[in-house]
C-alpha cells in the first residue's frame, strides 16, 4: 500500500509544474491524468486482491484446524459416517453399542478429536469415518432416482437427511418401477467413471418379460453389439452385452453402458416386453441378502477398493 502513496505524492509534488493555465483557472496535464488514473486502478486492484486473498487463507487454515484439531460430538461423527441420524445413534448409544478406548459411551454429547476415530467401535467394529460415503440402497418400486420433486416419491424419503446434507447423490438411475441396487456417494470422480461406458463397469439386471422364450439367436444378437433408433430417427450402436436364458420368461442381462430405457428397449427391439426389471449387481458389488427393499448399507472397505480398482482410481479417498 506504501508504494502507491509514494507514487502519489511524487505527483502531487510535480504538481505545480504540470499545471497549465487558462482563462478558467489551472488545469492539470494528461502526464497527470493519465498517471493519477494509472495509480488509482494499481490501488483498486491491490484493495480487491486484499479483500479476497485473506478470505482464502483463513478458510484453507479453517479446514485444517477443523479436521485435526477441534472436537467433534460422537453422535455428530457416528451420524456424518452414515451410521444413522442424530435420533439413531443416540438409541445405540443407549443400548451399549458404541465403545471408545474400549469403554463404553453412555453419553451422546461426549467430545474426541477427529485424530481419535480410530479408538471408535460400533458392535465391537472400527468405524469407517470420512468425507466420502458410499451407501448401496435397496431401490424399491415407486420411488424416483431423484432427490427432489414435487409429485412423486423419492429415494431421498428413504436416506437421512443428514446424508443428503453431505452431497450424497445417486450414480446413476433407475426407472420408476425398477428395483434393485442403487449406489449413492458424494465421490463425483467414482460417480463418474462408474457410469462412463469408458471403464465398462458391467451392470447386470434381472428381467422378466412377456412373450416367447428367448433364445440363442438373441444372445448372439446381443453380444454382437444392436443398433437401436432413436426418437428422432436416428440410430445408435450400443455395446456389446451379455444375456444369460434362465427358466421360463426370464433372464440376466449385463449392459457396460446405461443409456435412457436401455434394457426395456433391447427387449422390445426383439418383439418381448419388460414385465419387471431389477438390478442385481454393479461390478461386484450386490445387495446384502438381508437387505429389504427401501433398505441402506455402507459399503464395506473392501467393496469400495473394488469400485476404485475398476475405475483406475488408485489410493483411498476418504
Amino acid at each position: 500500500m506504501k508504494k502507491y502513496f509514494d507514487q502519489f505524492r511524487k505527483l502531487r509534488y510535480r504538481e505545480k509544474r504540470l499545471l497549465i493555465p487558462s482563462k478558467n483557472g489551472l488545469f492539470p496535464r494528461k502526464s497527470f491524468k493519465k498517471g493519477l488514473r494509472h495509480i488509482s486502478f494499481e490501488l483498486h486492484i491491490f484493495r480487491v486482491y486484499k479483500s479476497i486473498i485473506p478470505q482464502f487463507t483463513l478458510r484453507r487454515r479453517t479446514r485444517s484446524r477443523i479436521c485435526y484439531n477441534t472436537l467433534m460430538r460422537i453422535d455428530r461423527l457416528l451420524a456424518n459416517s452414515g451410521y444413522g441420524t442424530r435420533t439413531q445413534i443416540k438409541e445405540l448409544i443407549r443400548g451399549g453399542r458404541v465403545r471408545f478406548h474400549g469403554e463404553i459411551v453412555t453419553d451422546p454429547g461426549l467430545s474426541i478429536k477427529e485424530d481419535q476415530t480410530a479408538f471408535v467401535r460400533l458392535d465391537s467394529e472400527p468405524i469407517i469415518s470420512s468425507r466420502y460415503l458410499y451407501i448401496a440402497l435397496y431401490k424399491p418400486s415407486g420411488y424416483l432416482t431423484a432427490l427432489e420433486d414435487s409429485r412423486l416419491p423419492t429415494i431421498a424419503d428413504l436416506i437421512p437427511q443428514e446424508l443428503i446434507f453431505k452431497g450424497l447423490a445417486p450414480v446413476g438411475r433407475l426407472d420408476y418401477h425398477t428395483t434393485g441396487l442403487l449406489i449413492l456417494t458424494n465421490n463425483g470422480t467414482l460417480s463418474h467413471r462408474l457410469t462412463s461406458p469408458k471403464w465398462h463397469v458391467e451392470k447386470t439386471y434381472l428381467v422378466t418379460y412377456s412373450g416367447e422364450p428367448l433364445s440363442d439367436k438373441e444372445c448372439a444378437l446381443f453380444s454382437a453389439g444392436m443398433i437401436l433408433k432413436e426418437p428422432d430417427h436416428e440410430t445408435v450402436h450400443l455395446a456389446p452385452a451379455r444375456l444369460l436364458l434362465s427358466d421360463g420368461n426370464t433372464c440376466r442381462l449385463t449392459l457396460t453402458e446405461g443409456k435412457s430405457h436401455q434394457v426395456k428397449r433391447m427387449i422390445a427391439a426383439v418383439s418381448r416386453s419388460v414385465i419387471t426389471l431389477h438390478r442385481e449387481s454393479i461390478g461386484k458389488i450386490k445387495l446384502d441378502e438381508n437387505q429389504a427393499p427401501g433398505d441402506y448399507r455402507n459399503l464395506t472397505p473392501q467393496e469400495i477398493d473394488i469400485l476404485f480398482a475398476a475405475t483406475g482410481l488408485t489410493g483411498t479417498q476418504v
